[in-house]
């Protein structure tokens, strides 16, 4: 039994037994409800992407890695080890009651989280493939994106045969954003790959199966791509392209999604699914819009007021500021692109990617996630607060049925508003000596620096009252 392993599995049930038992909680009611639904998953097998198809009940709960640096983070490492604990003990917590860990249950905990996720609370990653591939200013191929005219492209559609570990960046942020060790990783799984995202997933997973071997703990989880990976593999009608239709269907429909935001429809400005230029570009960032309507006011010559059906977007691309990264707040990353072109509104009321590739807004693809449990980052400090409650509020009002009608009967879902939880901002693991959570897992060569910070995990039961 690692020590390892141990430790980290007491740190968490000390610290976030709350979360364990609020999740079973969800999960017997979930049972009763009988709730089953078939979902198509990546796995990773001797280096080799399969497709699976999970067809037993399951409660799904959801982790996340970015596709906006190749080298795992100590983020990212964090949020894949907090949702396996989540999910084995509280599967262990549902089949024996323990209350108080004791050396046998930890010894019993440590054997399961050895062996591939087993139980009815089925851990997933649900990775986005529509960002920009250094949204945060710590890849180390940043040089060769821009050169190569792909810093705007959405991570689904960039190509890895002009791209180049940038040697700026490894001079400056060794040690900090990066190790000498990953260098190499990242080069030689760049020529092995053409897909960007390929190349990606291969650098991370041979990262985790490094950090499984120290910690004892089996960290390859099922992977699911969304949206572009899934809209390229459905059909006109099938449930991405129905919520995107629905969506655009009038004023109305574009109204409530914005109201899902907390957003004002008067300038029109929020674009719901932003659509790619033929030039590549698709970075949400660098996509400003407007949307017009038929004119349902006296004025004829003003259909900005509009009120009936989508009559067309006008989309502009330019190039804009990104993010920075945890070590220099002024090396912001950037987005380069420049295009105008307009989309008619058909196009989107009637959605068909083939013809009209987008990207929609996160909270309304998640709706087709499978997920009922999810972990966020570090909400309140490091991500998002606005992004999780127009989550909620998009989960709440599809299920009273006023955002996309019709979704849950079309395809048996279960509109249900997931569960919330938390990296808790304090517990996040971070480089010892810089104390940026970016940090790459190769810049921490003791992993007691990690297992000592233990593992805090807290259900946000503040955001899912907002969003009733």
């Amino acid at each position: 039994m690692s020590d390892y392993c141990c430790r980290l599995v007491e740190g968490f049930l000390a610290k976030s037994m709350l979360a364990v038992k609020a999740l079973a909680k969800s999960v017997q009611v979930h049972r009763e409800e009988s709730v089953q639904r078939e979902v198509s998953l990546l796995r990773f097998v001797d280096g080799k992407k399969i497709s699976v198809r999970v067809n037993d009940a399951h409660f799904y709960l959801r982790g996340s890695v970015e596709y906006t640096n190749p080298q795992l983070t100590a983020e990212e490492l964090q949020g894949i080890i907090g949702v396996r604990l989540l999910q084995t003990c509280t599967n262990y917590y549902l089949r024996t009651g323990m209350q108080e860990l004791t050396k046998a249950d930890c010894s019993n905990l440590c054997d399961e989280l050895k062996t591939s996720p087993q139980g009815y609370v089925l851990p997933f990653l649900l990775n986005t493939d529509d960002v920009e591939a250094d949204r945060y200013s710590i890849n180390p191929l940043k040089q060769s994106l821009i050169s190569s005219g792909q810093s705007a492209f959405p991570v689904a559609n960039i190509k890895t045969n002009q791209l180049y570990v940038d040697k700026a960046f490894v001079e400056k942020y060794e040690g900090a954003l990066i190790s000498k060790e990953e260098v190499e990783l990242i080069a030689e799984e760049l020529l092995r790959h053409e897909s960007y995202m390929d190349f990606v997933d291969a650098v991370k997973i041979r990262q985790l199966e490094m950090w499984e071997k120290i910690l004892g703990i089996n960290l390859n989880l099922y992977t699911l791509r969304m949206p572009l990976s899934v809209l390229q593999t459905e059909r006109k009608g099938d449930m991405l392209h129905y919520i995107i239709s629905e969506a655009h269907q009038s004023y109305q429909t574009v109204k409530q999604a914005y109201d899902c935001m907390g957003r004002s429809i008067t300038k029109h400005s929020t674009l719901l699914t932003i659509p790619h230029s033929k030039k590549g570009y698709g970075s949400k960032r660098a996509a400003h819009g407007k949307i017009h309507f038929t004119n349902n006011s006296n004025n004829k010559n003003d259909n900005s007021i509009g009120g009936g059906a989508l009559l067309d977007v006008v989309i502009k691309y330019r190039s804009t500021l990104l993010y920075p990264n945890g070590i220099d707040s002024k090396d912001v990353s950037v987005a380069q692109g420049e295009d105008d072109f307009m989309v008619d509104g058909a196009s989107l009321a009637d959605y068909s990617y083939v013809k009209t590739p987008s990207s929609p807004q996160f909270f309304l693809y998640a709706l087709a996630s499978p997920e009922n449990a999810a972990l966020w980052h570090g909400i309140g400090a490091f991500a998002a607060s606005q992004l999780l409650q127009s989550y909620l509020s998009a989960h709440k009002a599809c299920s009273k049925g006023l955002l996309i009608p019709g979704l849950a009967e079309k395809f048996g879902l279960h509109c249900k508003t997931p569960l919330q939880f938390n990296l808790v901002p304090e517990g996040m693991w971070r480089n010892p000596k810089w104390q940026n959570i970016d940090a790459s897992v190769g810049t921490i060569k003791d992993p007691n620096t990690l297992i000592n910070r233990g593992m805090w995990l807290e259900q946000l039961t503040e955001y899912n009252s907002n969003s009733k």
